[in-house]
């Protein structure tokens, strides 16, 4: 049966690449994360997310829920002109399987609309002005099973994306994410492929706002934007290691690698596909307090005599877990490089078992 999934995956993303061109940056808002816990681990946690968060980070995970479980997270970017908010539920089906629901918003709301500032007779009219949003939006479905073989997980999301820019454009995509988790005595392992076959974005295009923008600005001969956008597969394979220092202080470690099948200007990177490599760590009291850390956003930036330079993205996190309740904040980035500015991130996470012990 996976066997037959697989080459049905594989028919299609040929089909799709054959019909249209991939880009190499498609719904971006979507590689930003969820969670502070996981954001403090400058997002290294492929191989050990196990709660409501691992529907976006790795499906495989969802198996560890025992009860109803929530999430909520809310991000300003930008100064406070974007905002992030990401919303998550989900409950076991029965002993082998989990099933999770989860929304994220970004977007930039009151945006000045000046298209109609000039009118007709070349006067400026500020009564004109008008608002508008630009939103993106992400709805996942996810399912989790245990598999006949032990301490081996499977998960897959299913996901519905809507972009909103005013009333100049929309766009409807679909897509689907599958992950792996396998652990083996204090060793974890875990591997995920996102828009495995591959995430079809169709715009519409707002015919006549378009022509009246074009028709407004003489000598210019601009076309339509394309309607399709394909974005490409991507890899995240993370390996783990938890070490028990005291009988209630312990470590967690992470090491994971994010490869995109493009050339940027990661640190490994080829003609063929890149690789970020991430590190994080998390250092847990009696399951209650928790110091994060990592590094990631490996780049080489280039200078303006040409050199090229490495840059780090260093995060920070700490948590807090009382009465089924768990508070995280994280000093982390979206982007991290250049002049950027860090962002104060906090989640909350409920978990219905405790109410039941």
């Amino acid at each position: 049966m996976l066997k037959k999934l697989f080459l049905l995956f594989i028919t299609i993303s040929a089909l799709q690449a054959q019909a249209q061109s991939f880009r190499n940056y498609s719904n971006e808002f979507l590689n930003i994360g969820v969670d502070a816990a996981a954001l403090g681990m400058s997002k290294s946690v492929v191989a050990t997310s196990n709660d409501v968060n691992a529907a976006y980070w790795n499906p495989a995970g969802l198996v560890h829920i025992q009860d109803y479980q929530g999430a909520l997270m809310h991000a300003s970017y930008f100064a406070g002109i974007a905002n992030y908010d990401y919303a998550a539920f989900a409950m076991p089906v029965d002993q082998q399987s989990v099933i999770a629901f989860s929304v994220i918003r970004f977007g930039v709301d009151n945006i000045l609309n000046t298209t109609e500032l000039i009118d007709n007779q070349g006067n400026i009219n500020f009564n004109n002005i008008t608002l508008f949003s630009a939103a993106d939006y992400a709805f996942h479905i996810s399912y989790a099973r245990k598999l006949l073989f032990k301490d081996v997980y499977l998960g897959v999301n299913t996901k519905i994306i809507r972009r909103v820019i005013g009333d100049f454009a929309t766009s409807w995509g679909f897509g689907f994410d599958a992950g792996i988790q396998f652990e083996r005595k204090h060793w974890k392992f875990g591997l995920v492929v996102k828009d495995i076959t591959t995430t079809y974005n169709t715009w519409s295009i707002n015919q006549d706002t378009f022509d009246k923008i074009k028709n407004s600005i003489p000598g210019q001969n601009q076309e339509a934007p394309e309607t399709i956008e394909i974005t490409k597969p991507k890899i995240q394979l993370g390996i783990a290691r938890k070490f028990n220092i005291t009988r209630d202080l312990h470590l967690l470690t992470e090491l994971d690698f994010n490869l995109r099948f493009a050339q940027t200007n990661d640190l490994i990177t080829t003609s063929v596909a890149s690789i970020d490599p991430t590190i994080g760590f998390q250092l847990a009291y009696t399951d209650l307090v928790y110091l994060r850390g990592g590094v990631g956003n490996m780049q080489h930036i280039t200078q303006f005599d040409g050199s090229k330079n490495l840059s780090l993205q260093p995060n920070f996190g700490v948590g807090f877990k009382y009465n089924g309740i768990q508070i995280d904040y994280a000093l982390t980035n979206i982007g991290s490089i250049g002049n950027a500015l860090y962002s104060n991130i906090f989640s909350i996470k409920f978990d219905y078992s405790f109410f039941r012990s």
